[in-house]
């Protein structure tokens, strides 16, 4: 059995390709550094990262770009013996405007080297790259009209202004006249538009419903690239909108692709929403965020289906191949490289906020861990709902209550939960909590605990998630000891704060420091491991 989610945790928007017997995911990374996650399979049930192509500043620089920004959608393809990844830069979020700047880069292989970036326009967000049979390349993004009540996390369909086509090449860019090929359904909020050609038809696919509970595939064809386009008999061949029962909600924004043996796949996000007490919910919180599942389908009367039928993908697929389990990962910090797993926030100088010694990861403590422009924080994704993850942070000299450091469950600078060492006054050296458990404008810091007194010295940090609660730990020389009360993780998800819309990320946790004298204070961190389903 393949079991869904294929890249669990924040792996949202997956875009598919195929080259050989080799399958490609590429999935939007966000606010994250460095940009745009792919992931690489044979078997279509183990998947391993194969690169982060966007790396350097020349390609991206995310400084000042708001949460739920930066990264999103992008589309992978492989054609004229080249890999070819679009992307979308959103510098803005709440209010009518996005801001959205569109890019393509290049590679030989996947791994890279990636070409710097070819600007193509500003439309909208979420576009893709179509190679036709005759060579001729078609670029497709969704037109947004800021000419609406859409206000961030109220997502309204007019400002959702249909599927535009124009032809690009990378010799003269954008030419010819630029079309809206397709208004979308009923359903409304239409996006992510992928085409398809097979038979001589055009499929395109697009998400509708925007990124929660109402999420579908849409799918449409057409004889002519320009349209008109014809709906698919079920509108939504891939959908969990009507089945609150499904362990699998949220599900669409997809893509095609057939393997070398001929089958059809698609792939789709989705995510596994728990309750308050941690359990399975039609409608609850979503802490691992949008994640990438994946559906064996057939074709009928020359349109998609799913194979084993109705519009709901199952969580168990049968294929001759099976998950391997996640493994427990004990990273010590003693070479020259961070553990591929992690990922930093908006900057493309990560020199000024971390180096790697050779015995630590240091940590140059900068700005707020509410900042948008250069803090030091350095996570890896929550993966599973039950986890446990352990830090040691090895030197870490405060000299006053505006220096911190140490572990944080973190999906943005509204929520997040910051077991950190600091200095207080008449303490000294002390352990604390910074707890931010809601979006603007309620959300603000909740110090769950009074300070504790601690010695000099190292100190081993640590964090238990059972799904909807978390409790920290430290320990210094002796037995681990509880820190603090158990704290609201369910909070730390698509849906804690404002709600379904408001933010559509995933949740993180790592290491993190802040100076806000200015003086960026060290921190030297030597140890991290993420031990899944192993909280006490």
């Amino acid at each position: 059995m393949i079991r869904n989610p294929i890249l669990p945790g924040f792996n949202a928007d997956p875009s598919i390709c195929r080259r050989g017997d080799d399958c490609f995911i590429a999935t939007s990374t966000f606010e994250w550094f460095p940009g745009v996650q792919i992931h690489r399979s044979t078997d279509m049930a183990n998947w391993t990262l194969a690169a982060r192509p966007l790396n350097r500043a020349s390609q991206l620089d995310m400084r000042g770009n708001p949460d739920s920004c930066g990264i999103w959608a992008p589309c992978l393809s492989y054609a004229d013996e080249r890999f070819w990844l679009v992307y979308t830069d959103v510098k803005r979020y709440d209010g009518n405007f996005k801001d959205a700047h569109n890019y393509i880069v290049w590679a030989e292989e996947i791994d890279g080297p990636w070409s710097d970036p070819v600007y193509v326009n500003s439309s909208g967000f979420d576009p893709s790259l179509f190679h036709d049979d005759d060579g001729r390349k078609y670029f497709i993004n969704m037109q947004w009209n800021h000419r609406s009540e859409s206000i961030g996390g109220s997502p309204k369909h007019r400002a959702f202004d249909g599927i535009l086509c124009q032809e690009w090449s990378l010799e003269h860019g954008l030419t010819g006249p630029v079309r809206n090929i397709f208004p979308g359904s009923a359903h409304g909020l239409v996006e992510a538009p992928h085409l398809y050609k097979r038979n001589g038809w055009y499929y395109l696919t697009s998400a509708e419903g925007g990124t929660g509970y109402d999420h579908a595939v849409t799918m449409a064809r057409a004889r002519d690239l320009w349209g008109p386009y014809e709906m698919h008999p079920d509108t939504h061949p891939l959908t969990a909108k009507d089945a609150p029962n499904s362990p699998l909600q949220r599900v669409g924004h997809g893509q095609i692709v057939e393997t070398a043996a001929g089958e059809t796949w698609h792939t789709f996000l989705c995510s596994r929403p728990i309750d308050k007490s941690g359990k399975p919910a039609a409608r609850g919180y979503s802490p691992l965020g949008r994640e990438t599942g994946i559906e064996r389908c057939v074709w009928r009367d020359d349109w998609l289906y799913l194979e084993a039928g109705g519009v709901v993908p199952r969580l168990e697929v049968p294929s001759e191949a099976s998950n391997a389990p996640a493994p427990a990962l004990h990273r010590r910090f003693d070479s020259d490289a961070l553990p591929p797993e992690f990922q930093w926030l908006r900057t493309p100088y990560p020199d000024r906020i971390f180096a790697l010694s050779g015995t630590a990861l240091r940590l140059f403590g900068r700005e707020s861990i509410g900042s948008w422009f250069e803090q030091a924080l350095v996570a890896r994704r929550q993966e599973h709902l039950r986890y446990r993850a352990e830090t040691t942070l090895h030197t870490f000299a405060p000299t006053t209550y505006q220096q911190n450091a140490g572990l944080v469950t973190y999906y943005n600078r509204f929520k997040f939960h910051f077991l950190a060492v600091t200095h207080e006054p008449g303490l000294g050296r002390a352990l604390t909590i910074l707890s931010c458990p809601g979006d603007y404008p309620d959300g603000k810091l909740d110090f769950t605990v009074q300070p504790s007194a601690i010695a000099d010295g190292p100190i081993d940090l640590a964090v238990d998630s059972t799904g909807a609660s978390q409790q920290f730990f430290y320990r210094q020389g002796g037995d681990w000891t509880a820190f603090g009360p158990r704290l609201d993780a369910a909070v730390l998800s698509d849906e804690g704060g404002r709600g379904e819309h408001g933010s559509f990320t995933g949740n993180f946790t790592g290491m993190a420091a802040f100076d806000l004298t200015g003086q960026g204070t060290p921190a030297d961190f030597t140890r991290f491991d993420y031990t899944p389903g192993s909280a006490r």
